[in-house]
């Protein structure tokens, strides 16, 4: 009996002797890869003369990108469009009007600009011992303009806030005075006198300018124009601040585009 089974166990052998294939190259592959992880101690041949499954090719089934790539891949997507969009933008206000030089006087004032900041600065002396201060911002408001023959669009006139700051002799109280630019006029708001260091809170700082009588009006003004404070220094602080507008625009504009490309560690 033992010899029956043997000689039907060997022709069963000769009859099929090579071992039956998946139904398609899909399922070969996936059970080669079930015997690798399976059995991958029985890498020698077995007694019965079959070879084990043979190992899978380097590095193993690709791998689906993680979380953390795509969220990089999109990042990098983002920056790349910022940065575009930046230099675009830079080079085309370069081309079209690029910004002047700073000038660095105005008849007797001196102009301090610092790069960044939203002031300028003007000083001079007037007589034998005034110093006069005027700080100015860059364009913070607008009101629309009256309309001219064949203009286009809706025109506005700009404005430009900035304080004189009078002093006679060392220590001595300041005479400060708020006013408005206007592009060919100046505007005064409000005037007080205080001490030589900043002005108190509390302090009574008088009437508002419109409230005082015309002549006073009409004096103030010709004090402030006697001291170059006119219609001249309007038109220069509205060309001033165009041209540090665009400056200050294309060097915000440089500073993102910088921090955009710094790589993160």
């Amino acid at each position: 009996m033992a010899t029956a089974r043997s000689l039907r166990r060997l022709i069963g052998t000769l009859a099929d002797p090579s071992p039956r294939l998946p139904a398609s190259p899909a399922q070969w592959r996936r059970r080669q890869d079930h015997r690798f992880l399976h059995h991958s101690s029985s890498s020698r041949a077995s007694p019965s003369g079959r070879h084990a499954a043979p190992p899978p090719p380097p590095g193993g089934a690709p791998r689906a990108p993680s979380r953390t790539y795509i969220s990089d891949m999109r990042k990098s997507a983002f920056e790349g469009n910022i940065l575009r969009l930046l230099r675009n933008e830079i080079q085309h206000e370069l081309e079209r009007a690029p910004p002047a030089k700073p000038v660095d006087r105005f008849g007797p004032f001196t102009v301090d600009d610092r790069p960044g900041e939203q002031w300028i600065r003007l000083k001079r002396k007037f007589g034998e011992n005034e110093d006069i201060k005027i700080e100015a911002t860059m364009f913070d408001g607008s009101i629309p303009a009256s309309k001219t023959a064949g203009s286009l669009g809706e025109d506005v006139e700009l404005h430009i806030s900035f304080i004189v700051n009078i002093t006679k002799d060392k220590g001595s109280n300041v005479l400060e005075i708020m006013c408005s630019a206007w592009p060919d006029s100046i505007e005064i708001s409000k005037l007080v006198v205080h001490g030589c260091q900043r002005m108190p809170s509390g302090l009574y700082t008088g009437p508002g300018f419109k409230e005082l009588d015309d002549e006073l009006q009409d004096a103030l003004y010709d004090f402030l124009e006697e001291r170059g404070v006119d219609e001249e220094l309007a038109v220069f602080l509205h060309q001033y601040m165009a041209n540090k507008d665009k400056t200050e625009f294309i060097r915000w504009m440089d500073t993102v585009k910088h921090f955009v490309e710094k790589k993160t560690t």
